[in-house]
This record gives structure tokens, C-alpha cells and sequence, in this order.
């Protein structure tokens, strides 16, 4: 296996610092348009369907069709891109995710749809998986968990600004127009890494008998993955149900917009918090971030608390769940710095299936034991990650990058021994 610059920051040495932050905005905007793709669906599949003669639940394919893509395309993605420039495989990626969406605003058919999706799902799932350690190659060591921070920045504000005014255009041009423009958007992030990025070339040749290996190899990854898991299935255990469970909390159905912005907002705040403690404190942000959503869901539970009750702890489940993007993928980082994109790749495939696994959960669960089933079940799954991140590694400040591999003394992060 031919190594090629794996050390975290050495990319970035000798650079403009201004154009290494340059590079990551491009990323950022790059994940904004992804994330925004990936959800914008959800506020419009009734026009869609009504357009192309589907149903509601047939034109849901075109949300859970990308996610179930993107975790497999993540890993296979980073093992098929092999030595290509990181800059051209994003480059590609973007680019694609644009003129799919350009496809579904002239789709005259479903399949036309539905193969632009699946695209989607590539994009999505390899942009990700490479974009997660890509700070580490453009800004120095001391910026990466800020850059991080503001690179993740682009799936909350996805959420809160993105797939909302996508929703309006919707509403106000029509669906198609809606997808025209995301379409656009990804094309301008393609422009923009284009001409901001530096070269990047690949770190390592990863293979897929590395994807086990790395994991095999490696407790503190394992333990990242299993927190993946199992914060991100309790979180959309609930929240792919949050209308419903709003409306039984006597929230009117005027105010719950408001409420998913207030989520929103407070997603993105929590977004950039995590990025300023996960330096000094990554595990005691990941317990933090459990024991937050923990309480959210689990006082949300208790139906009735009325309306400025339920969006005090609105703002706080959206300040938990904020941070989980960029804190878990620090702790992926840092449990393997010498394969930051074999074990990124594990980490987006995880996260991906944890979206759809918590989505049929919650189904299940709402059908079964009402709104507030789902609430309990996403803050017990979030309390079950506080015994592994609280318990120590047996070499503190050992994280190896591969299977028996030692990581260097200094210049990689080694947070995982942080209290």
C-alpha cells in the first residue's frame, strides 16, 4: 500500500491559511447542496406525486432511496477512487448530485426521478465520506476542529434554511423549479472547489480488506461507530415522527414550523458549540450531547407540557443533535488518524443506516405505542451510549490508524483519552 501525505495538517503546510479556509467554505456550500438534495422531497412529495401520477407513499422513495444508497456508496466510493486528487473525486461528486437534480426538473417520469435519486445517494454517500477528514489537508492542525465545525455547519443549515426555502420555491414555481435551483447550487460548489481548492491527493490506497481491518483493529473506532449508531437511530426514531408528536404536546399546527426552526437554529448553534469544546473535550461533548438528548426526548415524552415547554426543550434537542455531526466525526478522526478515510467511510455508511433503521423504528413504534413510543425509544437508545463513551481505552492516547499500527507521538489528534 503506497502512503502519500497521511499525516493530519501536512497538506496544509506551507499554504495560504485564507485560501485553505476558502476551500473549506466550497466544502461546506458543497455539503449544504448535498444535504439540502437529499431532504428536499420531504416538503414536497405531495406535488411530485400528483405530477407524475404516483402516490405519497411511492414518491417517499425519493428520500429513502439516496439514503440507502449513500451507505453503500460511501465506502465503495473511497475504495474505488483509489489514488485520484481528493479536489476531482469531490469535484465529480458534486457535480453529479447538480445534474441529477437538473434531471428531476425535467424528469417527464418517476424512473426519470428515481435513477436521479439513486445518483444522489452516490453523491451524498462519497462526498461525505471524503469531505468528513478533508480539513485536516487544508487548514493547520490548531483550525481543523473549527474547520470541521463549519464543513458540518452545512448539514444543519440545510435543514433550517435549505430545505425550507427550497420547500417555498416549491410552493410558489413548482416542484421543478425547486430542483433547478438546488441543481444550480451544486453546480456553483462545483465552480468554487474547483477554483479554491488546492490539489489533494489521496493519503492512502485504501482497499476494501482495509474497511474491516481498520475496525477490527481499532476499540476506539468501533466505540464510534457503535455511538453512531445508536444516537443518530434514537434521534430519527423521533424526530422523522416530530409533527405528531408536536400536535399531541398541544403544539397548534401553525406553530410547528416555527418549532423545527427554533429546532433548527438551535442545531446549528449547537453545531459550532461542539466545534469550540471538541478540542480539549471530545468525550465529555459526546456524553454531553447524549445526556441532552436524552433529557429532550424524555421530558418531551411526557405529553401535554404545553407550548413554550415544548419549544424550550425543542431548542434543546436541537442543540444536542446539532453537535452530533461534527463530534462524532471528530472522534472517527481521531480514533484513526492513519485512515481518516476508510474509517470516515465505515462512519457515513453507518449513519446512513441509522437514518432508515431509526425511520421503520419509529413506523413501527408509533403505530404500536403512539407519539410519545418514539420519544422514549430515541432517549433511551441516546442514554445507551453514555457506558461506552465513558469508558476508558485501556492505553490511554493510543488510537491506532490500522490494525497494529501505531499512531505518531504528535502532529495527529488523540482525543479519545479526553475527559
Amino acid at each position: 500500500m503506497t502512503t502519500v501525505d497521511h499525516t493530519p495538517g501536512t497538506a496544509a503546510a506551507g499554504r495560504s491559511p485564507l485560501r485553505g479556509w476558502l476551500a473549506v467554505l466550497a466544502v461546506a456550500l458543497g455539503i449544504f447542496s448535498l444535504m439540502t438534495s437529499e431532504l428536499l422531497p420531504v416538503g414536497l412529495l405531495t406535488p411530485i406525486g400528483s405530477d407524475l401520477d404516483v402516490s405519497e407513499g411511492t414518491a417517499g422513495l425519493m428520500v429513502t432511496v439516496p439514503g440507502l444508497v449513500a451507505a453503500v456508496s460511501a465506502p465503495l466510493v473511497t475504495v474505488a477512487t483509489g489514488r485520484v486528487d481528493r479536489r476531482v473525486v469531490l469535484a465529480v461528486l458534486i457535480g453529479t448530485v447538480g445534474a441529477a437534480n437538473l434531471a428531476s426538473a425535467f424528469a417527464t417520469g418517476f424512473t426519470v426521478v428515481l435513477i436521479a435519486r439513486f445518483l444522489i445517494g452516490v453523491g451524498v454517500g462519497g462526498f461525505w465520506s471524503l469531505a468528513g477528514g478533508i480539513a485536516l489537508r487544508l487548514v493547520p492542525e490548531r483550525h481543523v476542529p473549527h474547520a470541521t465545525a463549519v464543513i458540518f455547519g452545512g448539514v444543519e443549515t440545510a435543514s433550517v434554511l435549505g430545505v425550507p426555502t427550497g420547500t417555498f420555491i416549491g410552493d410558489l414555481s413548482g416542484w421543478r423549479t425547486a430542483f433547478a435551483v438546488v441543481g444550480l447550487l451544486g453546480l456553483a460548489a462545483l465552480v468554487l472547489m474547483v477554483c479554491l481548492m488546492p490539489r489533494v491527493p489521496a493519503a492512502r490506497t485504501v482497499t476494501f480488506a482495509d474497511l474491516p481491518e481498520v475496525l477490527r483493529g481499532n476499540a476506539g473506532l468501533r466505540t464510534g461507530i457503535a455511538v453512531t449508531f445508536l444516537v443518530v437511530t434514537g434521534h430519527f426514531t423521533a424526530y422523522t415522527f416530530v409533527r405528531p408528536v408536536l400536535r399531541e404536546d398541544g403544539v397548534d399546527g401553525g406553530m410547528v414550523g416555527v418549532m423545527l426552526l427554533a429546532f433548527g437554529i438551535a442545531g446549528i448553534c449547537g453545531n459550532f458549540v461542539a466545534g469550540a469544546l471538541i478540542a480539549r473535550r471530545l468525550r465529555a461533548t459526546v456524553a454531553g450531547l447524549s445526556l441532552v438528548l436524552t433529557a429532550a426526548m424524555g421530558v418531551l415524552a411526557v405529553t401535554g407540557t404545553g407550548a413554550v415547554t415544548t419549544g424550550a426543550l425543542m431548542v434543546l434537542w436541537g442543540l444536542g443533535y446539532g453537535a452530533v455531526p461534527v463530534t462524532l466525526q471528530s472522534w472517527i478522526l481521531d480514533a484513526a488518524p492513519r485512515a481518516t478515510e476508510a474509517a470516515s467511510s465505515l462512519y457515513v455508511s453507518a449513519f446512513n443506516l441509522s437514518i432508515a433503521l431509526g425511520a421503520l423504528l419509529g413506523g413501527a413504534a408509533v403505530e404500536s405505542a403512539g407519539a410519545a413510543g418514539v420519544l422514549w425509544i430515541g432517549a433511551l437508545l441516546a442514554l445507551l451510549t453514555l457506558p461506552l463513551v465513558l469508558r476508558r481505552p485501556r492505553r490511554p492516547g493510543v488510537a491506532a490508524g490500522r490494525a497494529g499500527e501505531e499512531p505518531k507521538a504528535s502532529g495527529t489528534p488523540s482525543g479519545l483519552d479526553r475527559s
